[in-house]
This record gives C-alpha cells, structure tokens and sequence, in this order.
C-alpha cells in the first residue's frame, strides 16, 4: 500500500477543526508523528481554509469530512481516517467508488461510550433527575419518589436490549453482563457472535429488542435500515416501565413518537445524548418533555481521548507503512 519511501515523504495532511475544542486535534499530534515517524511529511491545518491547495499531493488524510471535488482532485490520497465513529459525511459517490481507504475510531470511543450508558441506566433505574429537581425545592420526597411511576428499581436482573453490537454494543454488554444483568441484541450478522449477549436476534427481528429489554440502547450506525428504528410501532412494544437511551446518532429515534410515548407516559423514560440537529435548539420541544434526560453530545468525552486518537492512528500508520491490514477498516458498501 505504501509507496517507496526513498523517493519522497509520504504525506499526511491533518485537518480536524471543530467549533467543540476537545474535537480540534492538538498540535503534539503532528510534533509526536513527525517524531514519531520521520519518514512522513506532516501537514495540520488550524482551519480548512487551505485544504483545496494542500490535499492534492497527499497520501493521507486525517479529517471529519472531505468534499467530492476534494477528493477528485487528490490524485495521491490513498487513506482517509476520521477520528469519528460516524462516517456516513463521506459516503457519496467520488469516495464510496473510489480505490481510497477509509478507516474510523469506533474503538477509541466505543469504551467511553459505553461508560456513558452504564451510568444511564443507573441515573434512570435510581431516579436521580428526579432526586435533583426535588432537592433544588428542598423537598425530602421519598414516599413520592416511591410512589410515582416508573419506581426507583435494581439493574442487576434487569434486560438491557442493545441495537447494535459494534464497539459500543460490544463495550456495553461486557460491562452489564459484570453488573448481573441480562443481554439481547439485534445485529445485521447474527451469525458473526453473540459478544457475550445471552441472546442475539437479526436485524429483522429487532422487534424482541424492544419487546423484552428493561432499558433499549441504540448503539446502531446511520443506515436506510436504522433510520427512525426507534419509532411509534416499536415505541409501543416496550414494557411500560422500560426505558430507551440513545448514544448512537439522532437519526435514529423518531423524536415526535418519543415525545409523544413519554408524555403518555407509555414508557417509563428516556436519555438522549445524541439528536438530528446539534446543538439541540432552545425551542425545542424535547427540553421540556417528562422523563426525559438530554445530555448534550458528551458519551465520547474525556481528557485521554486525543492520546487513544494518536494510539490508534500511529499504530495504523506504521501497518501502512509496511504494507499491512488496517485497522477499524470501513466497508464503504455498507457505509459503517
């Protein structure tokens, strides 16, 4: 994959920009690779003013998202990483027909993610939202804590049902199977394992999710399959008490059947950390829904995430560089 190093760098042009900083690629990242791996010329941008000119004559990209006309234009790019997990924003066409490589960091954020979840279904299960409005209205309101529906329960026996068993589905079984709870899935190959889940069903039969699951996790990718998957005919199958948490993308959930099951109180609750257009706006209406937690976009923070990015991507450039695998290699047919 790599070519002959003798005649000339290979180069790797960085450019994460972001209006989040904790989403902006420190610049240790380039000094550590260059360091690192002397044989690479690399290029970080601090914006993408200069991307036309610079990814013309790169081998390599580390960017959140690349045009079509960029990528036409980068007769050299062979690799293309995203420090996202998501990478349905380079599925058109130019790229998807291409001979170009694309890898994501669904193992960087996979373990954080599902933390995240795991504290969820404790925040959700104890009725800790709840805890805090009353305490704000110095309020000991345990009887009414108790009495009001769904009650404060314990997760160790509870199903938790996840749609999808990638990184984060793979993360978060582990850690509920160590909390005494039991696992069903969905997945597209039922046939590739269970992960640790007691029961895994195919992404046709997704409905048992819903049906038998205490807690629904959606840990999917965007797909024509999982759009709104999470809608009012499956919203309808959960127990009454159970509770659905999305951490995947905003796309998946049908946000007026939620609303509208929660108001109704046909489910017991709700925790979204991810939404079809972020920020979330002020107006909208999920700010002021019952029983419903918003967490804005943080599943996959934390002060290491940037050293695990350089991990995963170092190890991945000396792979290139020998003319080995990738890893975390999309299949582009499938856009995940």
């Amino acid at each position: 994959m790599a070519k002959n190093q003798t005649t000339r760098k290979t180069k790797i042009l960085v450019v994460v920009h972001h209006g989040f900083e904790l989403w902006n690629a420190p610049s240790w990242f380039a000094d550590r690779l260059r360091d690192q791996f002397p044989q690479v010329n690399v290029v970080q941008l601090p914006d993408y003013k200069s991307v036309d000119e610079e990814i013309v004559d790169a081998e390599i990209a580390v960017a959140w998202s690349i045009r079509p006309q960029q990528v036409a234009a980068a007769r050299s790019l062979r690799w293309i990483h995203s420090p996202a997990a998501a990478v349905h924003q380079f599925m058109f066409p130019e790229l998807v027909n291409s001979h170009i490589v694309v890898t994501n960091a669904r193992e960087v954020h996979g373990p954080v993610v599902a933390e995240h979840v795991i504290a969820l279904i404790f925040v959700l299960a104890k009725k800790i939202p709840e805890a805090v409005r009353l305490q704000d209205k110095h309020q000991w309101a345990q009887q009414r804590m108790w009495d009001e529906l769904p009650r404060v329960r314990e997760v160790s026996g509870a199903t938790l049902g996840l749609v999808g068993l990638g990184s984060i589905g793979r993360a978060v079984t582990k850690m509920a199977k160590a909390l005494g709870m039991r696992v069903v899935a969905s997945r597209e190959y039922p046939e590739k394992g269970n992960e640790g889940a007691d029961a895994v069903f195919a992404a046709s039969e997704v409905n048992e999710v819903f049906r038998q699951a205490d807690y629904v996790v959606l840990a999917a990718p965007i797909t024509n399959g999982t759009k709104a998957i999470a809608n009012q005919e499956r919203l309808a199958l959960m127990k009454p008490q159970a509770c659905l948490i999305n951490v995947g993308r905003g796309p998946l959930i049908d946000e007026g059947a939620l609303a509208a099951a929660l108001r109704d109180r046909k489910i017991g609750g709700a925790a979204l950390d991810v939404f079809p257009i972020e920020p979330l706006p002020p107006e909208a209406q999920l700010w002021d829904i019952p029983n419903l937690l918003i967490t804005p976009h943080t599943a996959a923070l934390t002060d290491r995430l940037w050293e695990r990015h350089y991990a995963l991507f170092a190890d991945n450039l000396q792979r290139y560089l020998n003319g080995e695998k990738l890893l975390a290699v999309v299949d582009k047919s499938k856009g995940y």
